[in-house]
């Protein structure tokens, strides 16, 4: 079966960039094929590690903003950027879409699958199932990482159950000491 990697696969792919950078384009690269994405990027250029960041970074413009509107700007700005026309490949033997053209970097590319993985995300799943950890809003917690939610019941609020719990376990204690406060 061919991995639609426009779909969750390319937000999950997103984040994971986001949450770790890896330190050059080869890792990059590794990356993008442990996602499932099978792409034969064009040669690599000296800018692509550089100009792959500044890609995540617009990316992260889009999760970080707070309305649906503006959520939905960002994002379109993104797709008007990849500019190129969807087209039926099967350069790895398996037909399947690209929305990008054949002789692109990795960056273009990744801007495109991306921009698109991403807006179908938003789109099929709803504008919130995209967002920072919720740890990180926690006075003292520095979580910044980026929450996919990819769950059935659209509840997924932490990046991790260790951050599930960590800020399960500051509630407790703030509720405790309140409590004992009120003594």
């Amino acid at each position: 079966m061919q991995l639609n990697p426009y779909g969750e696969y390319a937000v999950l792919l997103a984040a994971s960039l986001a949450n770790d950078w890896p330190g050059d384009r080869e890792g990059i690269v590794a990356r993008t094929y442990e996602f499932g994405m099978t792409a034969i990027y064009a040669p690599a250029a000296a800018t692509d590690h550089d100009a792959t960041r500044s890609v995540v970074d617009d990316w992260l413009d889009v999760v970080d903003a707070d309305d649906p509107g503006r959520r939905a700007e960002l994002l379109n700005g993104l797709m008007a950027a990849a500019t190129a026309y969807p087209r039926l490949t099967d350069h790895d033997g398996d037909w399947h879409l690209h929305y990008r053209d054949d002789d692109q970097r990795l960056p273009q590319v990744l801007r495109a699958v991306f921009a698109v993985g991403t807006a179908l995300h938003i789109t099929t799943r709803g504008m919130e199932r995209l967002s920072r950890c919720a740890a990180g809003r926690a006075p003292g917690d520095p979580c910044r990482n980026v929450v996919v939610d990819i769950t059935r019941n659209g509840r997924q609020r932490y990046c991790s159950v260790r951050c599930a719990n960590r800020d399960g376990v500051r509630r407790h204690r703030a509720k405790v000491a309140l409590a004992h406060r009120g003594r």
